[in-house]
This record gives structure tokens, sequence and C-alpha cells, in this order.
């Protein structure tokens, strides 16, 4: 997700759970460490294809941030007072924060490995865009209201009733999903595809019109499902994807690398004699977020 939301979500955690008179101190310590994830993408691994499949690996593993979050807080416990005045809601805080940044990463299409360093693909659950007002007004609004008024009683209960309220629209996010899946599944199926790999994903800032790429032995498919919107059956739009040129690439690293990181959802084209993989998780025809040359 953005960082703005990451940032509410670690201040609205903090402070929803710290005492009273600890509350802006907490959420601004909150905000700091749910944007800490993030900071990552200061790393130059060496090149574009390192930089992109690298970016949610290590600083988001629930592998690395779990014992983390423990020496934090024995760190921040010796050096500032307001943990050893509430150690055991300073933990709780600690680790909320920082195991919620992935764990909301892993919602979205662009892939966040949660369990690094073990070698599997990196989770891309895909119910909600990075940016999604719909999610992140509620918390936003709520911690506005505690830094205004952090002494007041019905501050940590607004805290409290905006995490509900967004977690429960992540739930809506994947009941969504799965009816789209439902419906794509049963169109591909009439059409004799009922195996094709398949990725549903939200469109920009909402939940209610839905992407699905389905690949193909010749390239790919690509339709949409607006959930307003009672239609008999999904309809696609095929495109085409150089796919022996994607064979033949495939022991080079970056191709490679890129396929494993994008779960196979990849369109390859040949321009000037260059093989371009874009990752068709992120965009919609014919422009993608994410293009790389790679051979």
């Amino acid at each position: 997700m953005d960082s703005l939301t990451q940032a509410a979500l670690g201040a609205g955690i903090a402070g929803a759970l710290a005492p009273a008179e600890q509350r802006r101190k907490a959420m601004l310590a909150g905000a700091l460490l749910g944007t800490l994830p993030d900071l990552d993408v200061l790393i130059d691994y060496g090149d574009d294809v390192a930089n992109f499949t690298k970016h949610r690996g290590f600083s988001h593993s629930l592998l690395v941030l779990s014992p983390l979050s423990v020496f934090m807080w024995f760190a921040l416990r010796r050096w500032w007072a307001p943990v050893r005045a509430a150690p055991r809601r300073w933990l709780a805080i600690v680790t909320l924060v920082l195991l919620t940044h992935p764990l909301l990463d892993a919602h979205t299409a662009y892939g966040t490995q949660l369990l690094w360093p073990l070698d599997m693909p990196p989770a891309k659950w895909a119910t909600i865009f990075i940016i999604d007002p719909a999610y992140t007004l509620p918390i936003l609004l709520a911690v506005i209201f505690a830094l205004v008024w952090p002494l007041a009683t019905r501050s940590s209960q607004v805290l409290t009733a905006s995490l509900v309220l967004s977690t429960l629209y992540l739930g809506w996010t994947w009941a969504a999903q799965s009816h789209v899946r439902a419906k794509a599944e049963d169109a591909l199926a009439n059409s004799g595809l009922a195996d094709a790999p398949l990725f549903v994903t939200p469109t920009p800032f909402n939940t209610i019109l839905w992407r699905v790429v389905a690949m193909t032995d010749e390239g790919y498919l690509e339709g949409f499902d607006s959930l307003l919107l009672d239609e008999p059956r999904m309809t696609f739009t095929p495109y085409d994807s150089n796919t022996n040129a994607l064979s033949g690439a495939m022991s080079v690293p970056a191709v490679e690398r890129l396929d494993w990181f994008a779960g196979g959802f990849i369109r390859a084209e040949v321009v000037d004699d260059t093989l371009l993989i874009a990752d068709l998780r992120m965009g919609q025809e014919p422009v993608y977020v994410f293009t790389h040359a790679v051979a």
C-alpha cells in the first residue's frame, strides 16, 4: 500500500493501544514504524530487475520482522521512558505495527515475500489496489481526531472503530474477488479454457470494477467485471505474447526472475531486437507499469 496508508495504519494501531497520556507520542512512533519496512527502496541491488523483484523482500518478511519487533521493543524500553511506563502495551504496538505492514502489502498485486529467505513465490493476493480511499480514509480521519483530542476517552474508541471498519473492508475485498473469480472461471470454462491460470485484481482506487487476466498458449486474455452490472457472462479480449521468444530466453536470469516474481503473468515482445517483458498484473492494455528490457 502507499506510504500514507501505512503511516496512518501504524499511527492508528499505536494510538488505540497506548495510554491516553502517551497517545500523541505513540501515534508519531507508530507512523514512523509503519513506514520503516519500505525504506528498502533506498537499496540498490545492482539493476532494475533486481530492484523490482527484491523490493518487499527481507524488510517485509514475517520471519525477520517478528524477532526485529522484540529487539526494537527491548531497545526502546531501555532508552525511552514511555515504553518503560507501559511495556506490555508497547510490545503489542511495535509488533502489530511492523507485522501489519507486510500483511497489508500482500493484499496488493505487487507481491510481498512474507517468508523470505524461504524460496517461495511472493504473496500477491491482489484484493485491493495500492491506493484505496475506502480503506485509508476511516483510519486517517480517526488519527486526525485523536491528534486533536488525545486525552479523550472517545479517541481510543474512534481509532479502534476505524481499524475494525477498515479490516471489515478488507474482508469485503476478498468476497468481491471471489465472486469475480467464479464468474471468470465460468466464462473460461464455457470457452474450453477451464484450466487457464487466472489473476483477478481491482482496477485503481476501488473494489467495484475488477480486471481479470487469463494466460493461454498463444498469449493472454483480458476481461473486466463490474459488481454494479448484472452481465450474463464475462467477455475477454485476446492478446498475443511472443511465447517462442519467452521460451527461448527462460534461461536468462532476468527472465527467470521476472517469471517467478509475477507468477507467470508476463508478456513478451521483441522490439528492435530487444526482448521486453511486461508484468501483466499491474496496468492494463496497452500500458503496463513495469516493463523490462531483458535480452
